[in-house]
C-alpha cells in the first residue's frame, strides 16, 4: 500500500488579490456584452450591469482601501499588498476597463442596435421637426426643473451629490469679458434617454442622452452670456456607513443618522468625458479636492446603466427567449394547487429558483400560514425584499389575525437601509414584533418558522434558503430553499430564533451550522475528514459552490486537501482567492465560473466521501463566517440529494461553458472553440421543464 501524500507547508504567496479578483469578476460580466452569440439587448443589459457593479466596487471596496490609507492603518491584504498598492493596481486595471466597456459600445452594440432601428444620437443628428418637439418638451418638461448653479466669490462650489449626472460649463459675460464657472444637475427623476418618436409603438426608437438635450439649452439657462464649453462629469462618493451599535441607542435612529452622512461621504471617484479640456478637469480636480489617480475618463457616454431603458423595450427577438418558471411538482396535483403542510408532512422539498416558481412554493408558505386558523406563530428574517412584497403583506395579515409574528428586519442590508426601515414601520404599526437582530453582526440568514397546532400536536415547519424573500429576484437569482418539517431543524430554528430576539447564547445545533461560531468550523472540520479518508484509502471529494472565496482558513484546508490527494472542484461566480492547479499545492484543485441569463447565486457544499450536503446563505468570506448570522443546513433525502448532485455535475461537465481559473490568476474561457458546449442554465430550464 502506498503511503500517503505528506502535506507541505503552505507558501505565503498562496492567495490572489480579493480586490483585483473582483474587478476580474467584472470582466467576464463584459465579455458577455462582447460575446456575440447572446441575444443583442441581453448584451447591452450586461452593460449596464457591469456599470452598476463598478458604481458600488467603487463606494465601498475603493472607499474602504482609501480610508484605510487616509487613517495610516496599515493592513495589508492577504497577498501582501498596502492598501496603495491595491489602490494603484485598481486604478490601471479599472480605466482598462472602463475603456473597454465603452468601446463595446459604441464599436459593436450600438452599431448592431442601429441594425434594428434602435438608436441613441446626438442633437446635432435630428432634424428640425424633432428639434422643434424636444425643445417644447424641454421647455415644458426639463427648464422647470433645473437649477444652474454659479460659482464666484458670491457662490461657493456647489454641494456635487454621489452619482449624479452633472454638466460643468464655462461661461463668459460679453461685456467684460469676464469667466465663469457653472454646474448643471442633470435632473434623475426623468428618464435618461428622451425617446424622439411620438409614435411609441414605432419601428424605430430614437433616443436622445437628456444631457445632450439640456446642453443644447443651454443659452436658454445663461440667457446674456456667451457659452464657452461644457462637459459631463459624475463623482462616486464614500457609501459604506459606520454605524456605531450602542446598547443605549435606538439602532434606526442611529441608521438613518448614518444614512443623510452617506450623502456627504468623500469623494473616491470622479468619471468626466475623454473630451474635457485640461483646465476644466483641473478646477474640478482642486474643488471636489480629488487626486488625479481617481480621474477615471470614459468615452462616449457616462453611466450606461441607463441601457436598462433599451432593455425596457417590447423587442423579443432581441433578448433570451421568455420563460415562466413551474410550480414545483410536489405543490400541485395537476391544476390544483396543494397544501405545503400536508406536502411537507409527506417528506422534505428542494425547490431550485428561478426554474421552480418562488410564488407557488415560498411564498405560498408564507401566505398559507397567514390564513391558516391553526397556525400560532410565523417567524421569518427579513433582509432584502421587494418595493411590492406579498411576503410582508401576509405578514401583516398574520399579525392582523392574532397570530404571534416575529419578523427580524436587517436595517443594515448595505443599499437597502432606507427600504427596510420603511418595511420595520410598516410591521410594527401592524402588530408584528419587529427585531433588528444583534449588536455587531448583520442578520443574513434566510429562514423563516411555521408553528401549527394538529391536534394535540405542536408542528414547526421551516424554510432555509440561499436566497432573499424577494418575489422579483426569485425570477433573475438562482437560488435553492429546503422546505421541512424536520423536527430537529425546527427545534434549531426555534433556538436561534431566540438568539435573535432574545439573550440567548447557544452557539451549537443539532442540524444546522450557524455563523460566526459554526460555519467556518464546521466546513473546515469536514474538510479534515475528507483529507481523513483519503488517508484510508477511501473515495474523496469536495464540490462547492458560492458567490465568493475569500476566507483564509478555508482556503488552507482546501490546500491540505488537495496536499492529500482529495480532489477540489469550485464553482464561484464572483471573488476567488484561492490559486488552482498550482504543483504541490493545489494541483488537485479547479476552479471555473459560471455567469448567464440568471445571476448564479446560491451556496452550497458536497463533501463526497461522508457524502454530505449543505446548502445555506453564507460565502467563504470573512464579513460572512465572522460578523454575519448565516444558516446552512444538510439536506438529506436521497432523492433531494441526487437533484443537487445532478446541478454539481452539470456545473461540473467539462463540455459547460465557463471561465476556468489559472494558477496565474488569468481566467480561461471554456470549452476551446471547436469543443461541444453545453449551456448549464440552458440544461437546468431543460430539466426543471421535463420535471414539471
Amino acid at each position: 500500500m502506498t503511503a500517503p501524500p505528506t502535506i507541505k507547508d503552505l507558501p505565503d504567496d498562496r492567495y490572489f488579490n480579493r480586490e483585483l479578483s473582483w474587478l476580474d469578476f467584472n470582466a467576464r460580466v463584459l465579455a458577455l456584452a462582447e460575446d456575440v452569440s447572446e441575444p443583442l439587448l441581453e448584451r447591452a443589459k450586461f452593460l449596464a450591469i457591469f456599470s452598476s457593479n463598478l458604481d458600488e466596487f467603487y463606494m465601498v471596496r475603493v472607499a474602504g482601501l482609501k480610508r484605510r490609507e487616509e487613517t495610516g492603518l496599515s493592513v495589508r491584504s492577504a497577498d501582501g499588498l498596502s492598501p496603495r498598492e491595491q489602490l494603484a493596481r485598481i486604478t490601471t486595471r479599472a480605466q482598462d476597463l472602463v475603456e473597454l466597456h465603452s468601446r463595446t459600445f459604441l464599436d459593436q452594440i450600438q452599431p448592431e442596435l442601429e441594425k434594428y432601428q434602435v438608436r441613441i444620437v446626438a442633437w446635432d443628428d435630428l432634424d428640425d421637426p424633432d428639434r422643434l418637439r424636444l425643445t417644447n418638451y424641454f421647455s415644458d418638461h426639463i427648464f422647470p426643473v433645473l437649477t444652474p448653479l454659479a460659482v464666484d466669490p458670491a457662490h461657493p462650489f456647489p454641494y456635487i451629490s454621489g452619482l449624479s449626472l452633472n454638466l460643468a460649463v464655462t461661461v463668459r459675460d460679453p461685456q467684460g469679458g469676464q469667466e465663469r464657472f457653472a454646474r448643471v444637475k442633470v435632473p434623475d427623476n426623468v428618464p435618461r434617454l428622451v425617446r424622439v418618436e411620438l409614435d411609441r409603438d414605432a419601428d424605430t426608437a430614437t433616443y436622445l442622452p437628456l444631457e445632450e438635450l439640456i446642453s443644447a439649452h443651454l443659452i436658454d439657462l445663461f440667457a446674456g452670456m456667451e457659452v464657452l464649453e461644457h462637459h459631463v462629469f459624475r463623482v462616486t462618493r464614500n457609501a459604506d456607513l459606520e454605524v456605531e451599535e450602542d446598547r443605549d441607542e435606538d439602532l434606526l435612529q442611529a441608521l438613518e443618522r448614518e444614512l443623510a452622512r452617506r450623502r456627504f461621504g468623500p469623494p473616491v471617484r470622479l468619471e468626466v468625458a475623454d473630451t474635457m479640456s485640461e483646465h476644466m478637469l483641473e478646477l474640478l480636480l482642486r474643488e471636489l479636492e480629488v487626486d488625479p489617480h481617481d480621474v477615471v475618463e470614459v468615452p462616449g457616454l457616462l453611466d450606461l446603466s441607463c441601457l436598462w431603458q433599451l432593455y425596457a423595450l417590447a423587442r423579443p427577438e432581441l433578448k433570451d427567449k421568455s420563460f415562466v418558471p413551474a410550480t414545483h411538482p410536489a405543490f400541485s396535483e395537476g391544476e390544483t394547487p396543494k397544501s405545503v403542510f400536508a406536502t411537507l408532512r409527506e417528506g422534505d422539498v428542494l425547490v431550485h429558483h428561478p426554474y421552480d416558481s418562488f410564488s407557488t412554493s415560498v411564498q405560498r408558505f408564507i401566505e398559507q400560514a397567514a390564513a391558516d386558523p391553526h397556525v400560532l406563530a410565523i417567524k421569518q428574517t427579513l433582509y432584502r425584499t421587494s418595493g411590492d412584497s406579498p411576503i410582508v403583506d401576509a405578514l401583516i395579515d398574520a399579525a392582523e389575525a392574532g397570530k404571534q409574528v416575529v419578523a427580524l428586519v436587517e436595517l443594515k442590508a448595505r443599499f437597502d437601509e432606507q427600504a427596510n426601515i420603511k418595511w420595520a414601520r410598516q410591521l410594527e404599526r401592524a402588530g408584528v414584533h419587529v427585531v433588528y437582530g444583534l449588536v455587531g453582526l448583520k442578520t443574513h440568514c434566510k429562514t423563516a418558522l411555521v408553528v401549527r397546532q394538529e391536534g394535540a400536536t405542536i408542528r414547526r415547519y421551516c424554510h432555509i434558503g440561499t436566497g432573499n424573500y424577494n418575489p422579483k429576484t426569485a425570477r433573475l437569482y438562482e437560488d435553492i430553499g429546503l422546505l421541512t418539517a424536520e423536527p430537529s431543524i425546527g427545534q434549531d430554528l426555534t433556538d436561534l430564533f431566540n438568539v435573535l430576539t432574545g439573550y440567548s447564547r447557544q452557539h451549537t445545533y443539532r442540524s444546522l451550522l450557524v455563523a460566526p461560531y459554526g460555519v467556518r468550523r464546521g466546513i473546515v472540520e469536514r474538510v479534515e475528514r475528507e483529507i481523513a479518508l483519503a488517508r484510508q484509502g477511501k473515495p474523496t471529494g469536495i464540490r462547492l459552490k458560492v458567490n465568493s472565496l475569500v476566507d483564509e482558513q478555508v482556503i488552507d484546508s482546501f490546500y491540505r486537501a488537495s496536499q492529500a490527494g482529495v480532489p477540489v472542484e469550485v464553482v464561484v461566480r464572483g471573488i476567488c482567492a484561492l490559486k488552482p492547479k498550482v504543483p504541490g499545492l493545489s494541483e488537485n484543485i479547479t476552479v471555473r465560473s459560471i455567469l448567464g441569463r440568471f445571476l448564479e447565486h446560491s451556496r452550497l457544499v458536497h463533501f463526497r466521501g461522508a457524502d454530505e450536503h449543505w446548502v445555506g446563505s453564507a460565502d467563504m468570506m470573512h464579513r460572512n463566517l465572522d460578523r454575519r448570522i448565516e444558516v446552512m443546513v444538510r439536506v438529506a433525502d436521497p432523492k433531494l440529494t441526487h437533484d443537487l448532485d445532478v446541478m454539481f455535475d452539470s456545473c461540473m461537465d467539462p463540455a459547460t461553458r465557463c471561465w476556468e481559473l489559472e494558477p496565474n490568476g488569468h481566467w480561461s474561457p471554456s470549452p476551446q472553440a471547436g469543443s461541444r458546449v453545453l449551456d448549464h442554465q440552458e440544461e437546468m430550464l431543460r430539466r426543471h421543464g421535463a420535471k414539471a
